[in-house]
C-alpha cells in the first residue's frame, strides 16, 4: 500500500471534441453531476489537433490535484487516449465516447494504438457517421477497453438525442470504483475525506492499470 494519502473521489475531467459541446450536450449534464469538475478547453475548437490539444489537455491537469476519471467526446477521444499513453499522471479511468475515425483527421500513424495503462470504457454506436462500431471497437481493442455497442445512436451527441444521460455518470462511477481499491488506503487505515490535505500529484497506484472489465 502506497503511503501517501489521496483525495476521493477522482475528479471529473471532461475533454470535449470537434467544436466543443455546447451546453445540451451529454458532457456538460455531466460535468453538472460533479463537485470541482475540470473542462478542457482549445485555442480553437474548429481547428483539431492532436498533438496541440494532447499537450493542453497535459498542461491543465498538471496544474490541478487528481485523481481523475476522464470523460471525452469525439475527437476528444483521441486526445484523452494519446494524453494517457503519454504519461498523464492521476488518471484513474476513462470513459470514451463515441470516439472520432483517426484516419478522417490524417493522425492514424500518430496516435497510440497500445494499451493505455488505465482501465477504459469505449462507447460506440452501429450508425455513427464519424467511426464505424467495429472501428471503435478495434481502438477500444487496442487500448485494452472495454466496448459497449449502443446501437443505433448516432454520434451520441445532442444531435442525437443524447443531453441528461444518467448512464454516463454510472459509467464515471463504475471507473471510480474499479480504482478505489488500488487507489484508497486498506480498511484498517482511514481514507483521506474530500476537504482534506492531500500531496501534489497522484500517488503511484493511481497511475498504474486497473484492469478490465467487460459490462
Amino acid at each position: 500500500m502506497s503511503s501517501c494519502m489521496i483525495k476521493w473521489p477522482p475528479r471529473l475531467v471532461v475533454v470535449p471534441g470537434l467544436y466543443g459541446s455546447d451546453e445540451a450536450h451529454w458532457q456538460s449534464w455531466l460535468e453538472r453531476q460533479f463537485m470541482r469538475p475540470i473542462r478542457i478547453d482549445q485555442q480553437d475548437w474548429s481547428a483539431p489537433d492532436l498533438q496541440g490539444w494532447t499537450e493542453a489537455l497535459a498542461i491543465r491537469l498538471s496544474r490541478e490535484q487528481g485523481p481523475f476519471v476522464l470523460a471525452a467526446h469525439s475527437f476528444g477521444c483521441l486526445v484523452a487516449a494519446q494524453a494517457i499513453a503519454r504519461g498523464l499522471r492521476g488518471v484513474v479511468g476513462a470513459l470514451l465516447v463515441a470516439p472520432a475515425n483517426p484516419a478522417r483527421f490524417s493522425v492514424e500513424d500518430q496516435l497510440h494504438s497500445g494499451p493505455l495503462g488505465v482501465t477504459a470504457i469505449v462507447v460506440g454506436s452501429d450508425d455513427d457517421p464519424w467511426f464505424s462500431a467495429d472501428g471503435a471497437q478495434t481502438l477500444a481493442r487496442g487500448w485494452g477497453a472495454s466496448f459497449v455497442n449502443l446501437g443505433k445512436a448516432g454520434h451520441i451527441n445532442t444531435a442525437s438525442g443524447f443531453g441528461p444521460w444518467p448512464r454516463a455518470k454510472y459509467w464515471v462511477d463504475t471507473l471510480a470504483h474499479w480504482a478505489a481499491p488500488r487507489c484508497l488506503p486498506r480498511d484498517d487505515t482511514p481514507a483521506t475525506v474530500e476537504a482534506a490535505p492531500a500531496v501534489v500529484g497522484a500517488c503511484a497506484p493511481c497511475a498504474v492499470a486497473i484492469g478490465s472489465a467487460t459490462l
